[in-house]
């Protein structure tokens, strides 16, 4: 048996993805990865962005960008709520998402999310890992 690092590729994804979906199924549980993005424009500009993928019962948000020019103009609560209304009513149980310590855990706590816990990071306080939910029920 020999291990080494590889550049990934389509064929490495794809026994990825079956093996996944070989053992899901075994468990009664449907993967269901759907990756999705909204964004903002105005006058065809991109203002704002976010993205992520919905999977098993969860919203998982993965990107959330606004211009800088554009930040404090509630854009990135817009696209929050967007994904929110979209998703409420879809059998989803919550939407989650992860950012860090200097990044945006007060935006999201002024969003409705709740901490569920920090990973500290012990050479960069700045690089704290805040883990956020929020449920649709």
């Amino acid at each position: 048996m020999k291990i080494e690092k590889v550049e990934s590729n389509k064929e490495i994804e794809n026994f990825i993805e079956e093996e996944h979906q070989k053992y899901e199924a075994k468990n009664g549980i449907v993967c269901n990865y759907t990756p999705f993005c909204f964004i903002v424009k105005e006058n065809d500009e991109l203002m704002g962005a976010i993205a992520g993928a919905t999977f098993f019962s969860e919203v998982y948000i993965d990107e959330l960008v606004v211009r800088e020019n554009q930040r404090g103009k509630d854009i990135g609560t817009k696209l929050i709520n967007a994904v929110e209304e979209y998703y409420k009513d879809s059998g989803f149980n919550n939407m989650n998402t992860c950012t860090n310590e200097f990044q945006a855990p007060k935006f999201y706590e002024k969003c409705g999310f709740e901490l569920e816990f920090v990973r500290k990071n012990k050479d960069n306080p700045k690089l704290n890992k805040y883990y956020y939910v929020k449920y649709f029920r």
